[in-house]
């Protein structure tokens, strides 16, 4: 199974009432559940590959990943139309830059180092915008377009969703 399999795996999940998937072939072995999956298993309803989790009084981490076996979870969609701010005219020489993968956002390369990018910096097509942490895993995340940035989305250390927006980028 490639990533791109894996991805449309996730998007399925995350579109359907689906608490659970599990595909299992002669050499790969994937889990992926739903955050109200998730939350059950921290409440002492459910358990994992055998593992018990303890009752609601304890905070509890997510099961340790093994190469055999993936868990992701997705964070509850917010209801937009809640909101009383009016949406943006669409602009089109605004492009806007996603995430490609599930983790955690970072603006910089490290805490004590400034961000890679910020409001009104020039970037190039292949420039380092941030980082995404997946399963331990720093990935830098590169510009696909020429412009100037407008708008940066997510506060450092987010979390964020597969296709969620980060950057809103003016094409020059």
């Amino acid at each position: 199974m490639d990533f791109k399999q894996i991805k449309e795996l996730i998007r399925l999940v995350n579109q359907t009432d689906l608490s659970e998937l599990k595909i299992e072939t002669e050499n790969f072995k994937i889990s992926l559940r739903s955050k109200g999956y998730t939350e059950a298993v921290n409440k002492g309803k459910a358990s994992v590959s055998g593992v018990s989790f303890p009752s609601v009084q304890q905070t509890v981490q997510e099961p340790n990943v093994t190469p055999q076996t993936i868990a992701v979870t997705t964070p509850t969609k917010v209801d937009s139309s809640a909101n009383d701010i009016p949406a943006k005219p669409k602009n089109d020489k605004l492009f806007t830059i996603k995430s490609p993968m599930i983790g955690t956002f970072y603006r910089s390369s490290s805490p004590d180092k400034p961000p890679y990018i910020k409001i009104g910096d020039t970037i190039s097509k292949g420039d380092v915008l941030c980082i995404v942490e997946a399963m331990k895993l720093f990935n830098e995340i590169e510009s696909e377009v020429n412009g100037k940035v407008v708008e940066v989305l997510l506060d450092d250390s987010s979390p964020v969703e597969y296709d969620q927006e980060l950057f809103r980028v003016e094409l020059i």
